[in-house]
């Protein structure tokens, strides 16, 4: 290596040592955190996921429902998946 490509090198390796030194710090806050919040922050962030969770998996069901009830071709799978879209539209 010559010596632009050293400096380069040193230049790159200061700038990650330097961001890795910011994550760290970031992190360290996040640890040093009141104990009465961390509950609260856990229990928050439990909301979202079983929120998120709920929501996702119900999109998933309602689009596989949809397909399967267009399936015609398949008479088991179509009639089924006809009577479980009519038993929902009825709800």
């Amino acid at each position: 290596m010559n010596s632009d490509q050293e400096n380069q090198f040193q230049a790159a390796l200061i700038s990650e040592i330097s961001n890795l030194k910011t994550e760290i710090l970031a992190v360290n806050q996040r640890l040093n955190m009141p104990v009465f919040r961390v509950p609260r922050l856990q229990f928050l962030r439990g909301m979202a996921f079983g929120l998120g969770s709920f929501l996702g998996a119900t999109l998933v069901v309602s689009v596989l429902i949809y397909t399967l009830a267009s399936i015609n071709f398949i008479p088991i799978i179509g009639d089924w998946a006809s009577q479980i879209a009519a038993q929902i539209q009825r709800n």
